[in-house]
């Protein structure tokens, strides 16, 4: 019983082993470092913000709509009469009656001594005026001061707000561009999403590959160990039945131990190899990962080279449109020449119509009020540039020569991409030349160690012999190995070239 359970749980136990070993394709480890990069995703968000720019420009076209108000208080009030006028028409009545009790105590008194009237009837005469022109005069002095009430304005403390609508236009032309500086900007956007899709892209073929070339020499290290420790052995043999010198025993020895060297260089490249690619997808470097192509005899090919110059010039040609570096660069040129668009319209009559509704409080629109009233209004704002001093002219000619810096660029680049195109066509026929190379010198390599193991069965060859076949073996084992990988590898490197990889 207590068999069983142990044989179970090792089964479990191996089980588990295999559920944390994952294995990858080529396929999958894109979708995972597309899904994982830091830079796609940065990339990502410099979209959204491009398109939000574009969106933030389309209402530049639209009417915008103001609301403020406010509340202010004054430590003194407006007064539109100043304190000789306020102090004239608050005494108004006393003024008046003043005036005239003077005047009319002269006229009597002149009566009197001309002897037209009597003291006593000029008495009764001041007293009937003194009478009535205290009447007069309280009712003088009390429309004076309402005339005074009336002009007080009451500004200490003042409420005001309105509503502005502002619809603009003519801009000479700057809407219009900002909003294809706009489009612009997310079509950079876009391109740089592109590139950094393909540089990841890249990296990642790369970053496998080298994986499945290390697994695969780490497996030719292994065999050709094996190959040396079997000559080892029988060389053992052949010392002791004195067919063989100890000299022979040493060199192959010697071999053996770089043997085991060249397995433990594989197999710790191999580990880095795959801990730089889990890396690259996003997940745990400490990871057991096993590649889908590490354990292949031989790997497929795909894509076929460019032959003829013409199809050269007609893929060169295509990449112009694919590359999403040259596409950034003509956006810059795009960019520049909207931004002279820019720079010229400051230059240009501006048309804007205004509209609103103000309120206060106190208020002029029917005297000085204290309550809310408010008014409508509709107006026309046009500016018009008169003199700048060739300002503007001058800004111009600098913005055209940075559009055409932009466009030197960008045909530098072109051709630059060029080259890199029917090089990167070069090396893939080159790179099948070599693998088609390899693949004959595996054979003559087989052929040859078949013969040099025979010749020294039947004693006509020596060890060195052997090991030399042996050398020569693994070399061309190791060339095939570098050849398939190289012709994965440069036709990546074509792909991104001509802006196709994906």
């Amino acid at each position: 019983m207590k068999k069983i359970l142990t044989l179970i749980m090792l089964m479990g136990a191996m089980t588990a082993a295999e559920a944390q070993t994952m294995v990858l394709n080529l396929d999958s480890c894109r979708a995972m470092a597309l899904r994982n990069n830091k830079q796609i995703n940065a990339s990502k968000l410099k979209k959204d913000v491009a398109t939000n720019l574009k969106k933030s420009a389309r209402t530049k076209y639209l009417p915008k709509v103001d609301a403020m108000g406010g509340y202010e208080w004054f430590s003194k009030e407006i007064s539109l009469l100043n304190d000789g006028q306020k102090s004239a028409f608050s005494n108004l009545g006393s003024n008046i009656v003043g005036g005239i009790t003077g005047n009319a105590n002269d006229v009597m008194a002149d009566l009197v001594s001309k002897g037209m009237l009597t003291p006593e009837q000029a008495q009764k005469i001041r007293g009937l005026l003194n009478e009535k022109g205290s009447a007069i005069q309280q009712q003088g002095n009390a429309i004076g001061q309402s005339v005074v009430d009336a002009f007080r304005t009451d500004t200490r403390n003042m409420w005001a707000g309105s509503v502005m609508l502002r619809q603009p236009i003519y801009m000479g032309g700057a809407i219009l561009a900002a909003n294809k500086i706009a489009d612009i900007g997310e079509q950079i956007a876009d391109n740089d999403l592109d590139m950094q899709t393909q540089k990841t892209l890249y990296s990642i073929d790369q970053a496998y590959w080298l994986a499945v070339s290390l697994k695969q020499k780490y497996k030719l290290a292994t065999s050709y160990r094996d190959l040396v420790k079997k000559l080892n052995d029988d060389v053992h043999k052949m010392i002791q039945q004195g067919v063989a010198t100890k000299a022979d025993g040493l060199k192959v020895d010697v071999k053996v131990n770089e043997a085991e060297m060249k397995i433990t260089q594989a197999e710790d490249g191999l580990v880095l190899s795959k801990m730089l690619l889990c890396q690259l997808c996003g997940i745990p470097m400490n990871q057991e990962v096993t590649l889908a192509d590490e354990d292949k005899e031989t790997l497929a090919l795909s894509g076929t080279p460019v032959d003829t110059e013409q199809q050269r010039v007609a893929a060169s040609d295509s990449a112009m449109n694919t590359r999403p570096e040259l596409r950034m660069l003509q956006n810059t040129v795009d960019i520049s020449k909207q931004a002279t668009n820019l720079v010229r319209a400051v230059y240009l009559p501006h048309v804007a119509l205004t509209g609103g509704y103000t309120i206060s409080n106190p208020n002029v629109f029917n005297g000085f009020q204290k309550k809310f009233t408010g008014v409508w209004n509709i107006g026309v704002i046009v500016q018009v540039p008169v003199w700048n001093w060739f300002d503007g002219a001058y800004k111009v000619r600098a913005s055209k020569a940075a559009t055409n810096i932009a466009q030197m660029n960008l045909d530098d680049t072109r051709e630059k991409i060029h080259l890199q195109i029917t090089q990167s066509q070069f090396k893939v026929k080159e790179a099948e030349k070599k693998l088609n190379m390899a693949i004959k010198n595996i054979d003559s390599a087989n052929e040859n160690l078949r013969c040099a193991n025979l010749g020294f069965k039947e004693g006509v060859m020596e060890v060195t012999d052997v090991m030399a076949a042996q050398t020569a073996w693994q070399q061309a084992q190791s060339q095939k190995i570098d050849a398939e990988i190289d012709v994965k590898l440069t036709q990546v490197g074509l792909n991104k070239a001509l802006g196709i990889l994906q």
